[in-house]
């Protein structure tokens, strides 16, 4: 299959919306991460996405409208996914909702009764959306389990040749994924941690909100309610391992030759080893989150890294979502000293 590559011109955005209206599936950017799209009303165009991905069919996908209109036809929208939309929206919430019946796909849904529902801040695919007329799916445009996309050059080192086009709207702003929440619960739940903070959540709703992703198991025969829950996420197939600041000296005497570490300009301005492979991630935690994902999928493409180091940032607001993604990058492997592995 040939993969258009297209701008955020009008004529581009046009071209992508008739591919989309085609069944075909096209890679979109967003505030967090590139999205691959296809119509969410379409099971084969649907299926189309899954087969890109290799991503597991009883792993939900997030529907991504262009304006709030767009979703009334699908889910029930209860009085609390008002306050957060008015609140949040456009921008990096998810929220899980009620679906009315026959009116969404169960490839979409997982087989639950229940949708992810998102409009993201990018007007670019907002207007790619309007313009198709009808919601997308959008899940991560990476291959299934590995880094996701933060610019349009990783979705083409993953997607080319498996996808119809791909919109190019530069590197995103987040670089990590929409926080989620479940609205359907008894308890309004976060699912998923995002730019979205548990704290901003409750201020508006004005009642708690629990966090269940350190602790929601899913067992092997149920289906997640939300990406990430379930399946790896975000794992370079290179060895990662999660380091301290605190840690920062004695890490430097562990550091072999073909071992990459990634850490904030402060840290790096005291490498001792001019020649050790490293990755910025800025100088503050948004930028840290921005440069997450592009660093492991850099490294993880350089043949001589042998493994990864990656500073770990402070548990609050975004520190959370981005130490919940490096946690699942790492698969929990922790440097402690330099008499660990």
């Amino acid at each position: 299959m040939q993969t258009n590559y297209l701008m955020n011109t009008e004529e581009d955005i046009a071209q992508a919306a008739r591919l989309l209206q085609a069944g075909e599936v096209v890679a979109f950017p967003t505030e967090t991460v590139y999205g691959l799209g296809a119509d969410a009303t379409n099971d084969e165009a649907v299926g189309k996405v899954f087969a890109a991905k290799g991503r597991p069919a009883d792993n939900p996908l997030i529907m991504t409208v262009g304006d709030v209109e767009q979703i009334a036809p699908y889910v029930q929208i209860t009085d609390q996914a008002k306050q957060l939309m008015a609140a949040f929206w456009p921008g990096s919430l998810t929220m899980i909702l009620p679906i009315k019946e026959g009116m969404v796909s169960m490839l979409v849904t997982g087989g639950l009764q229940t949708a992810a529902i998102r409009m993201p801040e990018n007007e670019v695919t907002r207007a790619l959306i309007r313009q198709a007329g009808f919601p997308i799916v959008g899940p991560s445009a990476n291959t299934s389990g590995k880094p996701s996309p933060t610019t349009a050059a990783h979705v083409k080192h993953d997607m080319a040749g498996k996808i119809a086009g791909i919109v190019d709207d530069g590197p995103t702003q987040v670089g990590v994924e929409s926080t989620v929440i479940d609205l359907t619960a008894k308890t309004p739940t976060i699912l998923r941690t995002g730019a979205v903070t548990q704290e901003e959540l409750q201020k508006v709703l004005g009642v708690e909100v629990a966090d269940a992703t350190s602790t929601k198991s899913i067992a092997d025969d149920q289906a997640p309610k939300a990406p990430g829950m379930k399946y790896r996420h975000y794992a370079p197939d290179k060895d990662v391992y999660v380091f301290d600041p605190l840690d920062w000296d004695d890490l430097q005497t562990k550091l072999g030759e073909n071992d990459a570490v990634m850490a904030d300009e402060a840290l790096l301005k005291q490498l001792k080893n001019a020649d050790q492979p490293s990755w910025s991630l800025g100088e503050n935690l948004n930028q840290a989150s921005e440069n997450l994902f592009a660093g492991l999928r850099f490294f993880d493409d350089v043949p001589e890294i042998e493994k990864i180091y990656v500073e770990s940032m402070p548990e609050i607001g975004l520190g959370k979502a981005y130490n919940n993604r490096l946690a699942k990058a790492s698969g929990g492997r922790l440097f402690q000293g330099p008499e660990s592995e």
